[in-house]
């Protein structure tokens, strides 16, 4: 619509300073005429835009024009900048809505809260996704969005990590995005809510049934409560094993790279210039295979169930290849 881009054009201007036409007619995906059709329209309604030939030449508002945001502190406005989560947005189809408030928001900005937020954001940024975390697209996602918007139950088929693939009747009751892995959270016939993993849905069907929103449920209060509960499980389920190790300086590297957080180092290096570190892995088979992926670099001291469980493996690895 005309008046959403003359919007948006004003606030482009007010945001970035002087820009050609031939940048904001790029920018709002119209010809380069019809930005000067549309700054006409602007001055005749009273708005102070300029257009100046040149070198330095450009498109601009005055300097003393303002748009007006209230009741947003310093402190606010930085916030409001200082990540980058567009990701989970964008599965939603929601990316350039983001950018686009924001850059609303931006131009509202008093200059003094504008130079602020420009600071902030050439010095701090927010990437909420892990390392070598892989993409998991999922073709029912805006389906599921469709049946969480409108209150609707779905006829799913999951397969879980542990067990057979089965097909289930849910209330979508909301999409969470936790590190831009996608959750649907279910409510089972049974009333009992559940999480399925987006990617694990190997089918998804809208059924043409409504159901009820409990009046009491809040997500972020479930979502927190059900993160803390499967984390207790996940430790009652395979407790942390701790192992202590004698490591060769050549294999230090790969605590640091890959065990962040779950090492310590004991004491200082030995005469042969080894490190004891003292490591806590997933479980016993966990300890296991680092130590064999680490080969001759590591000497496991204790305990010595893992030390027997290493040894063991390497011989039945060398009889194993030995027979081919």
């Amino acid at each position: 619509m005309r008046a959403d881009r003359l919007l948006s054009l004003i606030l482009l201007l007010h945001s970035r300073g002087r820009m050609t036409a031939q940048g904001l007619a790029a920018h709002l995906e119209v010809s380069e005429r019809t930005i000067y059709r549309d700054l006409d329209a602007l001055s005749g309604a009273g708005i102070p835009v300029y257009a100046q030939s040149g070198v330095n030449g450009g498109i601009f508002l005055d300097e003393h024009y303002r748009l007006s945001l209230t009741g947003l502190s310093r402190t606010e406005a930085r916030a409001l900048f200082v990540s980058s989560g567009a990701g989970p947005l964008k599965d939603l189809g929601l990316g350039r809505a983001a950018e686009d408030t924001l850059l609303k928001i931006f131009a509202a900005l008093p200059f003094t809260y504008r130079s602020d937020v420009e600071q902030m954001r050439q010095r701090f940024h927010i990437d909420p996704a892990n390392w070598f975390q892989v993409v998991e697209p999922s073709p029912f996602l805006p389906l599921l969005q469709q049946a969480v918007w409108e209150d609707q139950r779905l006829s799913i088929t999951y397969q879980p990590v542990e067990g057979q693939l089965s097909q289930r009747e849910v209330d979508a009751y909301a999409l969470v995005a936790k590190a831009n892995i996608w959750y649907l959270v279910g409510r089972k016939p049974d009333g009992e809510m559940h999480n399925y993993r987006v990617a694990r849905l190997k089918d998804v069907t809208l059924l043409d049934a409504r159901f009820e929103r409990q009046s009491d449920f809040d997500l972020a209060t479930y979502w927190q409560r059900s993160c803390e509960g499967f984390e207790q499980h996940s430790l009652e389920m395979y407790p942390p094993y701790v192992a202590v190790l004698r490591v060769h300086p050549a294999a230090l590297w790969y605590f640091p790279g890959f065990m962040e957080g779950r090492y310590q180092q004991l004491g200082s290096p030995d005469e042969d210039g080894w490190y004891r570190l003292r490591v806590i892995f997933g479980s016993r088979d966990d300890a296991r295979m680092r130590v064999l992926g680490l080969g001759t670099g590591v000497i496991v001291v204790e305990p010595d169930e893992l030390q027997n469980a290493v040894l063991e493996t390497a011989r039945s690895v060398v009889m194993f290849h030995s027979s081919r």
